[in-house]
Formats: structure tokens, C-alpha cells, sequence
């Protein structure tokens, strides 16, 4: 690919940066934040709390570090990132090339900020994103935790597809939030961090390597351990299915079916609580 992610208009960025103000004010306030230049541009990772393994937050499709308001605070001392590449606080200034490129580039920031023994978290896209980085630089890396991950072991839904195209023939907000309701199984957008998503959609042209799914060797040959959480009420994909392949292809992992939770597995508190209960258990152990 040779183009960068970037904003449509300044007064698009201005009306984004609005919302995630908004959105970024429903977290708790970050300890230190931290702009990390790579070959690919900048990267904004927030940090909250001290001490304890290093544990980092990869957000869905568009969600940024907000994304995670409501799990901060159950999980305890975090990293967040905003995806570079996508809306939110990072800025690309050169393309990926590939998938690989984009662990690469992940990889570069762990190093500037000098962690090691990683432990990943990914909801939704996010879960990919730690999958990708397991697969093609897992140096760095102590564990993967995925929730509902899209593109691992089960590929979208067709409405979902169908969602995708309508939005990139018509792009109107009445598209997007009709597609909010429908993956989250609820009316979420009057929550920021869904009024963000919807921003970053219309103010922001992302450039970056289509997401495919990793192999069945690939994912059979993971070389950390692996927590994965799937919503069996998930819309955008079939999470009961996803979760039986990859108990699998990898019998190692510790995978679970939440059986009341929808794509937006933080929604409920009871999934949220299991979520964070289950992934503190799992770092430690790990």
C-alpha cells in the first residue's frame, strides 16, 4: 500500500477530536502518556496505574484507547493504544506494506518503551491485531487475550459484509449507527466511545493492509499462551463457531463462550467482570 491514514478536512479533525475528548474523559486519568515514533509514524499509548507485568490494550476497529473506559479500572495497571493507521491520537506518516509490517511496527514501540514480556489484550479487531503480532513478532510477548477477536477462526457475518459495502456506497451516519445497534445488540450510540467510532468513520480515511485470517498452521503454531473470550451472541460473526475451531487448532488455549454477551462484550457488567476476573487470572498465571 502507498498511502497513510489521514483526516478528510481540518474541520472533520477538529469535530473527531471533539469527540474523543468526550470519550477519553469516561477513563480514568493516565498516569503518562506517550507519543512513540517508529518508521511508520507516531504512536499515542496511554499508561494507567503502575507497577505489575506489563499488560497492553489493543482497541477494536476505530475504538482507540476509550474503548476500554469501563475495563481499566476492573483490570488494574495497563497500557492503551490507539491503533496507528486508524483515527484517534496516532499519526502515520509511511504505509505498511503488509500485515507483518504492522506487527513489526507494534513491535518497535514495545521496544522504545522498553517492554518486554508483553501481555496483550484485543477486543474485536484488537484480538486480531494480538494474533498478528503472536504470529509475526512474538519476541517481546509473555500471553494473548482475545475477546469476541474478528478474523482469527471465523470470518464476518454476511450482514456484516453487507453493512461494509452500504456504508462505502452510501456513508451516512444513519448507516453506521444502524450498524452499532445491530453488532452491539443494543442502542449504544448515546455512549461516547460509540459516538467516537462513528466519528472516526465519517472524518477519517483509513489506509491500511486488509485483515485476513491467519492460517490454521499459523494459529496452531502460537507460540504463547492463549485466552480467548467469544460472545455467543456475537452479530458480526458466528463466536460459538470461532471458539470450537480454535479449541481446535490449538488445545492449549483456555478459551471460553460467554453465553449471554454480544460483540461489544464490555456492555454488560456481569461479561465485564467475568472478562477482567478471568484475564487477571490468566496474566498471572502466564
Amino acid at each position: 500500500m502507498g498511502e497513510v491514514g489521514e483526516f478528510r478536512s481540518t474541520a472533520g479533525r477538529e469535530r473527531y477530536f471533539a469527540a474523543y475528548d468526550l470519550a477519553m474523559a469516561e477513563c480514568p486519568p493516565p498516569d503518562e502518556v506517550h507519543d512513540v515514533v517508529t518508521a511508520h509514524g507516531s504512536t499515542r499509548v496511554y499508561r494507567f496505574g503502575s507497577g505489575g507485568a506489563p499488560v497492553v490494550l489493543l482497541p477494536g476497529m476505530l475504538g482507540t484507547a476509550a474503548c476500554h473506559a469501563e475495563l481499566i479500572p476492573a483490570l488494574g495497571p495497563v497500557y492503551a493504544v490507539d491503533t496507528l493507521g486508524e483515527a484517534g491520537r496516532s499519526v502515520q506518516t509511511a504505509p505498511f506494506v503488509d500485515t507483518a509490517d504492522r506487527a513489526r511496527c507494534l513491535d518497535a514501540v514495545f521496544e522504545r518503551l522498553g517492554l518486554t514480556g508483553v501481555h496483550l489484550v484485543g477486543g474485536s479487531t484488537g484480538g486480531w491485531h494480538a494474533v498478528n503480532q503472536a504470529v509475526h513478532a512474538p519476541d517481546r510477548l509473555a500471553s494473548i487475550s482475545l475477546l469476541d477477536p474478528t478474523t482469527v477462526t471465523s470470518g464476518f457475518a454476511l450482514t456484516a459484509l453487507g453493512y461494509g459495502v452500504l456504508g462505502g456506497l452510501v456513508n451516512r451516519d444513519w448507516v453506521w449507527r444502524r450498524f452499532l445497534r445491530w453488532s452491539a445488540g443494543a442502542d449504544v450510540t448515546d455512549r461516547a466511545d460509540a459516538r467516537l467510532v462513528l466519528a472516526g468513520i465519517r472524518e477519517y480515511r483509513v489506509r491500511v493492509p486488509f485483515q485476513v485470517r491467519p492460517s490454521a498452521e499459523q494459529i496452531s503454531a502460537l507460540p504463547v499462551p492463549v485466552l480467548a473470550m467469544f460472545a455467543a451472541r456475537s452479530a458480526v460473526h458466528d463466536g460459538v463457531a470461532a471458539a470450537r475451531l480454535l479449541a481446535d487448532l490449538l488445545p492449549a488455549a483456555d478459551v471460553e463462550v460467554l453465553p449471554e454477551a454480544g460483540h461489544f462484550v464490555y456492555l454488560r457488567a456481569s461479561d465485564r467482570d467475568r472478562i477482567a476476573e478471568r484475564v487477571r487470572g490468566f496474566v498471572g498465571r502466564a
